[in-house]
């Protein structure tokens, strides 16, 4: 589950943080609200939620496929049998 969530959060953030790096190589102090306008903020909100699509379709386009039958998980001699693909 964490999974699901950090990958998105990551893809999103990754603009802010690549202007941020921008901002300290152009040795500006890149917490000064000036750097920050609605222009830029809005332009990376943007490029951030298309990484995150992109990244999430992406995601589920390459991802590995199990073939096979799902057998449930069930009980067997009293004991639990976890469920499998085979």
């Amino acid at each position: 589950m964490l999974r699901a969530v950090l990958e998105p959060v990551l893809l999103f953030s990754s603009p802010f943080l690549v202007y941020a790096a921008y901002l300290l190589l152009q040795h500006n102090y890149p917490f000064a609200l000036e750097h920050w306008s609605k222009g830029a903020v809005s332009a990376l909100t943007l490029a951030g939620l298309a990484l995150a699509v992109a990244g999430m379709i992406a995601f589920g386009i390459f991802a590995p496929r199990h073939e096979g039958v799902y057998i449930p998980a069930h009980v067997e001699k009293g004991k639990i049998v976890p469920g499998r693909i085979e």
